[in-house]
């Protein structure tokens, strides 16, 4: 069945990303990735294919078991992409860090997610950089 970006990328966080069960992550993963999708991590890489995704997946989950991914607005979306930010922690305490999360779409599935971390539990970091001199409006 075809998604939208929005919902692909609200079900690759929870479903997939915040999955702690194996069967329910992979099922998650075969529904709403392409065979040939690609998860691209700031720390480790690339990562091809369903079964490599499964892989990082369970192993991301695993540093962290407790943790929730929440988004902290709904999800943007242009075209086949689309972009959601969050916040992980556990149920209860101050978010440990923070990223955003944009994705491509093919025909209804996950093509690419590309993760980049915000900062660690600051939401507002990635938006600093439009305060400064070179992309900012205002010159020094």
């Amino acid at each position: 069945m075809p998604y939208s970006a929005s919902t692909l990328i609200l079900r690759s966080l929870h479903d997939v990303f915040g999955e702690i069960d194996p069967a329910r992550r992979r099922a998650a993963i075969d529904e709403l990735y392409n065979e040939d999708a690609v998860f691209y991590d700031p720390n480790s890489g690339a990562h091809r294919g369903r079964d490599e995704i499964d892989r990082v997946a369970g192993v991301i989950k695993a540093t962290h078991p407790h943790f929730q991914y929440t988004p902290i607005a709904p999800p943007e979306e242009l075209g086949d992409a689309a972009r959601v930010r969050w916040v992980a922690g556990s149920p209860g305490k101050p978010p440990s860090y923070a990223g955003t999360d944009f994705l491509i779409a093919r025909n209804g599935r996950i093509a690419a997610v590309y993760l980049f971390f915000d900062g660690p539990g600051d939401s507002t970091a990635s938006k600093q950089v439009f305060n400064t001199p070179i992309l900012s409006k205002e010159r020094p």
